[in-house]
């Protein structure tokens, strides 16, 4: 399996060999590569927030990033179990150089990864994360000496710390939705969501709690992506109990997505668009999805007097794209919800809150809510490319006729139709072309997708 080292962080497979897989040589190895860079930032003690999500190889990891640190004379603060926005914030609470997330997010259990943070609590931006790929590759680390070596500092707190932050959120009403009474049914997917879900239910007023995947063992009951193949058990648990809603997270609770009381998904494109519905009708502002988010996020911002930016996929993007734009609300079409009044990060937790005050104040089913927005279906397809094909001439070629229409080139090609668009983007890891599209019935979407597709493939 592959070992993918990106500006944002280090992703494999555990096990195999040194430089192919996530192995321990190869943790060490990033982990004093990251520890460098900060060194070599400023003058001065380094203290660096180091957390895990519920995976099995996590502890191993841990322990792994956390001596690397230690050694080359940084403080770590230790969260242990906890959850990707937990530890944004933490570095913020702790007013650390930055943090490590120990998580593969909604990969499989054997992969896992370390996602690197600056003194912000975000994401390293691509200069950044060059730097710190080239003092992997060159190994150009030097390790202190044995009276200036790092000392480990536990935290049990931080998701205290976090939930108090959420519930302080003038936005986020408790009496509305103790109100409410509301029925939730958690899939926690065996890992951080099993504690951190019901521990924020609890403190907005939510009671009747079922969780399901309870035991944080790290043996994923499904595919942890959180898609509705995945989510039967919950669907199904959702109508047996006859709960109000249904809230499925991934291993380190940065993508929410909802299940309604008929069982149906709320649809993880639409968990941002209900989000920023709400808090646009009570603080105005710029919104801001990546290129390949429903149109509906547009529609509901000019809807309520703002504006919709778009920004090239990834979460650094989307952030970068924010802060140009002072967003009030931002995120991505795979449940990620971003508020910059918390941090400007992906946080599951406060979306549930945000969430279930918009949908105690419209006294309206989660059904009923999904159904009041505007409905766009999506087509998720890709094309080879074979080694002789011009990316740049097929996109000038769509270019040139589709030129009466709005095109974004930020990232890739994105083609706005009237009622309809697509986005197309090659991949960084294989030879392929990603074909999305987005329309308001899902033949119209498939139909446009098989058209573009049987385009470039005339395209020599």
């Amino acid at each position: 399996m592959p070992l993918i080292k990106s500006i944002s962080g280090f992703r494999g497979t555990i096990g195999g060999q040194p430089n192919e897989n996530l192995t321990p040589i190869d943790i060490v190895k990033f982990a004093s590569a990251y520890g460098s860079w900060l060194i070599n930032k400023a003058p001065g003690k380094k203290k660096v927030v180091v957390g895990r999500d519920g995976r099995i190889s996590g502890e191993m990891v841990e322990a792994l990033v956390e001596q690397s640190l230690l050694a080359l004379g940084i403080d770590v603060i230790h969260l242990g179990l906890s959850t990707t926005p937990t530890v944004e914030m933490a570095v913020v609470f702790e007013k650390a150089d930055g943090g490590i997330i120990i998580t593969a997010s909604h990969n499989p259990k054997q992969w896992n990864a370390l996602k690197l943070l600056n003194e912000k609590g975000e994401f390293v931006n691509a200069e950044e994360g060059k730097t710190i790929l080239t003092l992997a590759a060159n190994e150009d680390f030097k390790y202190a000496e044995i009276d200036e070596l790092g000392k480990v500092i536990a935290d049990n707190h931080s998701l205290e710390k976090h939930i108090e932050a959420i519930v302080k959120n003038p936005l986020v009403d408790i009496a509305a939705i103790e109100l409410a009474n509301f029925s939730v049914v958690v899939d926690a997917i065996n890992s951080s969501g099993a504690f951190a879900v019901p521990a924020l239910l609890k403190a907005i007023g939510v009671n009747n709690i079922t969780v399901l995947n309870a035991e944080m063992n790290g043996e994923f009951a499904h595919n942890p992506e959180p898609l509705k193949e995945h989510l039967t058990e919950l669907c199904t648990t959702v109508l047996n109990k006859k709960a109000h809603l249904g809230i499925a997270v991934d291993p380190d609770v940065d993508r929410l997505c909802f299940v309604s009381e008929d069982g149906n998904l709320f649809g993880e494109e639409y968990t941002l668009v209900a989000v920023a519905d709400y808090i646009l009708q009570n603080k105005k502002g710029s919104t801001v999805s990546n290129l390949s988010s429903t149109r509906a996020l547009r529609d509901i911002t000019e809807k309520n007097g703002c504006t919709y930016f778009a920004s090239a996929v990834g979460e650094v993007n989307v952030v970068t794209k924010m802060q140009e734009q002072h967003a009030v609300i931002g995120g991505e079409g795979n449940g990620g919800i971003i508020v910059p009044d918390l941090h400007y990060g992906r946080d599951a937790l406060i979306g549930i809150a945000l969430f279930l005050t918009h949908l105690a104040k419209s006294k309206l089913t989660a059904s009923g809510l999904r159904a009041s927005y505007p409905a766009y279906f999506m087509s998720k397809k890709k094309i080879d490319l074979h080694a002789n094909t011009s990316l740049s001439n097929i996109f000038n070629t769509l270019e040139n006729k589709f030129k009466a229409y709005p095109i974004n080139k930020e990232d890739g090609l994105k083609i706005d139709f009237e009622n309809e668009w697509v986005h197309l983007r090659s991949s960084n890891t294989e030879p392929i072309i990603r074909v999305y599209t987005e329309a308001p019935s899902q033949a119209s979407a498939d139909k446009l997708a098989l058209e573009i597709i049987s385009i470039i493939e005339t395209i020599k």
